[in-house]
């Protein structure tokens, strides 16, 4: 594992996640350490597709697209720590427990989302996170989520 924060554009998510719009829910990453933790960065638009039906007139952002934003957060960490860039790489949730919602999050809100590995190690398929999504440094949702990560280690390694 480095030791040196690393970050991931738009164009780096690109090669480790498989999503792309309007479902590609992270527009940076920062912060990466190693597969440990890291912070995805979300610039929340009213050009986004759910805005049309979320609340009309009143638009806000999904909360399970709160949590996807913080597990496809996750799967980038997991991309660039374990040096897993341009692998297929696949992660399927398992499970959200504790999930709370705790603010509104709508268009012109930056969404950060702070996740940290709680369990699971290089070439495991089982991983555990904890997240935390924030605008503002105000909590919007938070929750622990669980993974199972379907990748080939000796196409990566």
């Amino acid at each position: 594992m480095t030791t040196e924060t690393q970050s991931a554009d738009i164009q780096l998510i690109q090669r480790i996640l498989p999503h792309r719009y309007p479902f590609l829910l992270v527009d940076k990453v920062v912060d990466i350490d190693g597969y440990q933790s890291a912070v995805g960065i979300k610039n929340v638009t009213m050009n986004e597709p759910h805005f049309q039906g979320h609340f009309p007139g009143t638009p806000i952002m999904p909360g399970v697209t709160i949590v996807e934003a913080m597990a496809q957060t996750a799967g980038v960490m997991l991309g660039v720590g374990m040096d897993v860039i341009d692998s297929e790489l696949l992660i399927y949730f398992m499970n959200i427990d504790k999930c709370k919602f705790r603010r509104k999050v709508v268009p012109g809100d930056v969404l950060e989302m702070h996740v940290e590995t709680v369990r699971g190690k290089k070439g495991g398929k089982i991983f555990k996170f904890s997240g935390r999504a924030t605008v503002e440094g105000e909590v919007a949702a938070e929750a622990e989520f669980s993974a199972y990560v379907d990748w080939d280690m000796e196409k990566t390694t």
